[in-house]
C-alpha cells in the first residue's frame, strides 16, 4: 500500500502527475486527506478554499486513488501507526528534513519506505488563488 497525504485544496495538474506516480509504485494509494481544520491550522484563516468532503469527492473520483481518509490533526501519526503503508511518497519539494519529526519517525518505526516524486513545477494551489484572484480585479 502506498499512502501520500495532503491538503489538495484546489486540485490542479501538478497533484494529478504525483497522485499518478505515486499508483505506480504499488497495489492501492490511499490518501490522507488534511480535514478542514487541520488545513485552517496549517494554511491560515482563508483555507481550505473547498470544504474536505468536495475534496475527497474529487480525490477519490480519481482512477489511480484506491482511499481517501480525512484526519483532522495537522499531523497524521495516528493514521501511520493503524495503517501501516509500505510505501509513502511526498512532492519533490520535501526532504527526509522537511518531514514533520512525528510523522518520519513513525514511518521509519513501521518500515515504510520514503519516496520524493519530481515537482511538477509552475503548479501550486497558492499560484491558483493568485490567479484567481489578479482575474477577479480585472
Amino acid at each position: 500500500m502506498v499512502m501520500t497525504n495532503g491538503c489538495f485544496d484546489l486540485l490542479h495538474v501538478g497533484h494529478i502527475s504525483y497522485l499518478q506516480a505515486s499508483r505506480k509504485l504499488g497495489d492501492e494509494l490511499w490518501i490522507m486527506l488534511n480535514g478542514d481544520d487541520s488545513v485552517q491550522a496549517l494554511k491560515g484563516p482563508h483555507r481550505p478554499i473547498e470544504p474536505e468532503l468536495e475534496r475527497a469527492y474529487c480525490l477519490a473520483g480519481l482512477s489511480c486513488v484506491d482511499r481517501v481518509v480525512v484526519f483532522n490533526q495537522t499531523r497524521m501519526i495516528n493514521e501511520i501507526e493503524q495503517l501501516q503503508p509500505d510505501i509513502y511518497t511526498k512532492a519533490g519539494d520535501y526532504t527526509l528534513e522537511t518531514l514533520h519529526p512525528g510523522e518520519r519517525a513513525a514511518f521509519e518505526a513501521n518500515g515504510t519506505s520514503i519516496h520524493f516524486l519530481p515537482f511538477l513545477k509552475g503548479f501550486s494551489t497558492t499560484s491558483m488563488i493568485e490567479k484567481i484572484n489578479r482575474a477577479g480585479s480585472i
